[in-house]
């Protein structure tokens, strides 16, 4: 494997593991070079935590792109996380545009909605403006909210794996190119992901854990990023980021104390002997 510089924009939740304090030990862990571009500061994460500090970086970041281009700065790929503003999308467009190496790949997780409904920080419009940013990446990682936004396609919370085929297709046919679609469920006792990649679809599929755990998000997105620069194929990094998703919520879900994320630093190792 050869060493890769990964760009991650997303914020930094000083407090309750996700985004960049998810997304740095992670890629690290999985041998490249990560360097961090935060999208906005908080004190905690939003959910569940009243009352938490917020700092938008959003006008920092043009400085910060116009130094890295000035001492010809590249990266092997940059992964976006949550953006929290339509400037924030174009800024990350111009740096896909010209911060790549040869070989380059943008891999975009559209953090936006879950069950049904957009965040409270966002709308239509925000929306829209993801369409941009999601449909001239490589890879994208929504889950299947964000997957019927970004394809104005109708949400379902039951559905049949032709409605699945349908969602895919759908956001294929408007310039999608691989498609990691997570949190995909035929049955009560499993989920899985949906890998859509040159017009042919597969499926891994793993147990399912009823009690949720905030953060994980961050944690299946950061490691398939990882896997799939460590050269694995688009669908064995699905099937790596996914059991390790599950082996940190079952690290996690006996703890009451620790409701606002999971212990993904003691599972790191199981993650790493995937990688080789």
């Amino acid at each position: 494997m050869s060493y890769k510089r990964i760009l991650t924009v997303q914020d930094i939740s000083c407090f309750g593991q996700c985004s960049l304090t998810v997304a740095l030990p992670i890629l690290s862990a999985a041998g490249h070079e990560t360097c961090i571009l935060p999208s906005a500061v908080l004190s905690t994460h939003t959910a569940g935590f009243s009352g938490y500090t917020f700092r938008d970086l959003t006008d920092d970041i043009p400085a910060i792109t116009d130094h890295w281009k000035k001492e010809t700065i590249k990266f092997d790929a940059i992964y976006t996380g949550y953006l929290g503003s339509t400037q924030q999308i174009d800024y990350v467009r111009d740096m896909i545009a010209t911060l790549g190496n040869d070989d380059f790949v943008s891999i975009v997780d559209p953090a936006m909605a879950d069950n049904g409904k957009l965040y409270p920080a966002f709308d239509m419009e925000f929306v829209e403006r993801m369409k941009t940013l999601v449909f001239s990446a490589d890879i994208i990682l929504p889950n299947i909210t964000e997957a019927c936004l970004l394809a104005d396609f109708e949400y379902r919370e039951e559905y049949d794996e032709e409605y699945i085929d349908s969602l895919l297709a759908a956001l294929s046919e408007r310039g999608a190119k691989t498609i990691i679609l997570t949190g995909v469920s035929y049955s009560d006792k499993t989920t899985g992901v949906a890998v859509y990649q040159d017009n042919k679809k597969s499926y891994y599929e793993h147990r399912k854990i009823s009690k949720g755990s905030h953060g994980t998000g961050d944690v299946y997105a950061s490691a398939f990023v990882g896997a799939y620069l460590h050269g694995k194929s688009a669908f064995d990094s699905a099937g790596i980021a996914a059991e390790y998703t599950v082996r940190c919520i079952e690290n996690t879900v006996d703890d009451a104390s620790h409701w606002y994320g999971v212990k993904f630093e003691p599972v790191l190792p199981f993650y790493i002997d995937c990688l080789k």
